[in-house]
């Protein structure tokens, strides 16, 4: 299945978690390392949307806190404070949509050389996202995968006893996908500096 059909067949959850799964994998655009992990609450929000309009206002005021440079890393931020305080399905749903293709295109940054992504980038990334051959690089072919494997396991596990599980998972591969941003930045930082 494609990612944009797991995005349009996700629940409330599975749209919560995955749209913020795609913002944590763009931090290390935002903050250093060993710093704070600003989104880290809201994703005991995802369950069931308990206390989600709250957590939600606290990761806001702590990106409004970190000093934020122009390009991708604003993009994330304003990403963030563009997420819907109800957590329903259909807000949830257009935000995960633009979560997703945010992401591919900082990874996309990153793939291109020098940092130049393509003329017909949103092309290929809508036909990457909806599941047709696109020749887009490791990093955005490597978080699309991320991307489809967050959602496909908290479908899997939804409304069952493992659901705290998935949602486990989902943050584990958000973790990766991050670790991975975080190395081809540094790379690309050596190269340059």
């Amino acid at each position: 299945m494609s990612l944009l059909e797991l995005i349009e067949r996700a629940d409330e959850r599975a749209l919560a978690a995955g749209a913020l799964a795609c913002l944590d994998r763009c931090l290390p655009l935002l903050a250093e390392p060993d710093g704070p992990e600003p989104l880290r609450p809201l994703w005991a929000s995802c369950e069931d949307g308990r206390e989600w309009a709250i957590r939600l206002a606290a990761a806001r005021t702590a990106m409004d806190q970190a000093p934020v440079p122009d390009g991708p890393a604003a993009l994330v931020r304003a990403m963030l404070a563009a997420a819907p305080s109800d957590f329903a399905a259909a807000p949830l749903r257009e935000w995960a949509e633009r979560c997703s293709l945010l992401a591919l295109r900082v990874h996309g940054r990153f793939d291109a050389p020098a940092g130049d992504a393509g003329v017909d980038e949103d092309l290929l990334l809508e036909r990457a996202r909806g599941g047709e051959p696109a020749p887009v690089g490791p990093l955005v072919a490597g978080d699309l995968e991320r991307q489809v494997r967050i959602l496909e396991i908290l479908a899997e596990t939804g409304g069952t006893a493992g659901s705290g599980a998935g949602l486990r998972q989902a943050l584990d591969l958000s973790t990766e996908g991050r670790r991975v941003l975080r190395a081809v930045m540094s790379r690309r930082a050596r190269v340059r500096g």
